[in-house]
């Protein structure tokens, strides 16, 4: 089974195999990433690589949807973050959210304006975001945000379909 952190890696990972490489550092040894610098930079659905800072990322699921208090963040970015509540910026697609990062809480988190976010960028369950923290201080941070969006392209949504159904066609997992 494949953690939901694997998944969004193994998203990221197809979609920068897939992209143009001209974006890619020259040094073929490097992960092929890049930092882009502005938003038409990056593909039509939001995917540009990392810029090696931190990050997190989750798999969209019902309690993220529906929790009141916002999305909590894992300890691997709290360690990072000030804890302090102190405004945060989410990056997408060109446009910002402020929002409140929640430090000094005992589960740190995004406040309730996290809500916005996802109702503006119509996130559904099973899509993937990946928030890299571009600049932290103990008054600030930044994260740019990417999507990976749980569609399935319809050239293979014939072969899904087809699949699992039965013992006789079985869904094969590599």
């Amino acid at each position: 089974m494949v953690s939901p952190s694997n998944r969004v890696a193994r998203l990221a990972t197809v979609k920068m195999e897939a992209c143009s490489m001209e974006h890619a550092p020259e040094n073929e040894e490097s992960t092929r990433r890049a930092e882009f610098g502005s938003s038409s930079e990056a593909d039509e659905d939001g995917i540009c690589y990392l810029s090696g800072k931190p990050y997190f990322d989750i798999i969209i699921g019902k309690t993220h949807l529906d929790r009141p208090r916002g999305l909590y963040t894992p300890i691997s970015m709290t360690q990072r973050l000030p804890r302090a509540t102190i405004p945060a910026v989410l990056r997408h697609g060109g446009k910002t959210w402020n929002v409140s990062y929640c430090g000094d809480a005992a589960r740190p988190r995004f406040d309730y304006k996290w809500k916005a976010f996802v109702a503006d960028n119509n996130l559904k369950i099973g899509y993937g975001c990946v928030f890299e923290l571009m600049e932290s201080d103990s008054k600030k941070a930044v994260f740019k945000v990417m999507i990976v969006r749980g569609d399935i392209p319809p050239e293979l949504q014939a072969l899904i379909d087809s699949r699992g159904k039965s013992e006789a066609a079985p869904i094969v997992i590599d």
